[in-house]
């Protein structure tokens, strides 16, 4: 009897150029191809010895096995390159405007104001949030939020220091703080911050947005729109 592979040579199926280096090619097989393979073999079978119907049952199912999960990898990556180009619009749209998402840091503009949120896990009676200095480390202005509830507890610096003196525009920590199960806790903050501008990057980092003077964060990072 003909082999499978040498019925599949002699029928001239088995090449197709795919052209990157020379002498290299691209074996591919289509279904029309598959099933003249599959009735060439069934003639040129050994009459002795014929192809039991299992045989001929289990290189079909190999086959739209293998189909199946090629036109499922298709189907996946036009959905993802859907969602990639829905996110970047999306992200687009947000130039000029103000964002809440997760940092440690604030800009402060001159005359102006900072403002965020972050989580409470639990009820405390004593809630803070410091402004500092990144530069010194030396605390600019601590604000005393008294007694929270659990869930999220906004803030809001006027932008003046301890005395009372506006504080030099610039970027400043946020250190939000919370007295809970008998330990002094820190809290990450949410800011409130302007999107200068969309990177509309692929891959591992996806869509990245601009907030001025905070650097990048992912589009899905963004907690709220402003």
């Amino acid at each position: 009897m003909t082999s499978a592979i040498d019925t599949f040579n002699n029928l001239g199926l088995a090449t197709t150029g795919s052209g990157t280096a020379k002498g290299v090619q691209k074996q591919t097989l289509g279904q029309d191809q598959f099933l003249k393979l599959l009735t060439t073999q069934m003639t040129h079978q050994d009459p002795m010895k014929p192809m039991d119907n299992g045989e001929f049952l289990g290189q079909m199912a190999q086959f739209s096995t293998v189909s199946g999960i090629q036109d499922l990898q298709a189907s996946f990556k036009d959905f993802a390159d859907s969602i990639s180009s829905n996110q970047a619009l999306q992200a687009a749209s947000l130039v000029g405007r103000y964002v809440s998402a997760p940092s440690k840091e604030a800009l402060l503009g001159a005359g102006g104001t900072v403002s965020g949120d972050f989580v409470l896990p639990s009820s405390s009676t004593n809630v803070d949030v410091k402004i500092i200095n990144p530069k010194t480390g030396a605390t600019v202005r601590e604000i005393d939020l008294g007694a929270q509830s659990s869930g999220t507890t906004k803030f809001e610096w006027d932008g003046k220091d301890s005395q009372g003196h506006l504080a030099d525009p610039g970027v400043y920590k946020v250190q939000a703080s919370a007295w809970l199960d008998g330990a002094n806790t820190v809290l990450a903050t949410n800011i409130k911050s302007l999107v200068k501008s969309v990177n509309m990057s692929t891959g591992s980092n996806s869509v990245q947005v601009n907030l001025d003077g905070l650097g990048t964060v992912k589009f899905s990072q963004i907690k709220q729109i402003l």
